[in-house]
């Protein structure tokens, strides 16, 4: 089972896909009885635009089983939102996640520090996934070393999937075409294994159904 951890648009593809949804989508998928695994979140670009009623709409989503994922959110160093409220915005949704108890998916780009930061000060135990990541094997072992489980899509650093735990890998393919088992098929290269043995995706996706008992 090729399971999508991180997607923007439903495919025709057999296997199991999160669809990241934007409010406008949620608004129409929760409204409905269209079935689905989706993640809902509010994007560090986004952070300015996002009201109170906005972030109401997002906690009464979350309720659903149909949402396995809060995010994407986080930090982003060329969002045109300050940190501070890029922070803010981003623990809200930490603390949601807890709250609920669902994994958070998460895009940051220039601010792995402070978001290392964030989580040693909060403490979550909920699962965080760096999505899209394509990062140096350094940062991917400060990642890993911080808790952190890591998303790969069609464009990474080799050496970074290499050192990276069966447990702690996941596979998207974000905004790609891309089909999900061709990333599986050349990560599993890279990691010397088969794919039966990667196995990130069926990992992940038994967690999201027995806290969900779909």
């Amino acid at each position: 089972m090729f399971l999508n951890t991180h997607t923007h648009f439903k495919t025709d593809s057999e296997f199991p896909e999160i669809i990241n949804l934007t409010f406008k989508e949620a608004k129409a998928v929760y409204n409905s009885d269209q079935e689905g695994l989706f993640s809902v979140g509010i994007h560090p670009w986004e952070v300015d635009e996002i009201t109170n009623e906005n972030f109401n709409e997002l906690v009464n989503w979350s309720s659903d089983k149909r949402f396995v994922f809060v995010g994407e959110c986080g930090l982003d160093k060329f969002s045109k939102a300050s940190f501070e409220r890029q922070k803010y915005m981003f623990e809200q949704q930490v603390f949601l996640s807890e709250k609920i108890e669902k994994p958070l998916i998460i895009h940051c780009v220039g601010y792995f520090n402070e978001l290392f930061k964030i989580k040693q000060q909060l403490k979550p135990q909920q699962l965080w996934v760096i999505h899209g990541f394509r990062g140096k094997p350094q940062l991917a072992q400060q990642v890993l070393k911080n808790g952190c489980a890591i998303s790969f899509g069609e464009h990474f650093n080799v050496d970074s999937v290499a050192i990276t735990p069966f447990n702690k890998l996941f596979v998207e393919t974000d905004e790609s075409k891309v089909k999900i088992e061709e990333i599986y098929n050349e990560l599993a290269l890279i990691k010397l294994c088969t794919v039966e043995e990667l196995n990130a995706g069926n990992q992940l996706l038994q967690l999201i159904l027995n806290h969900n008992r779909l």
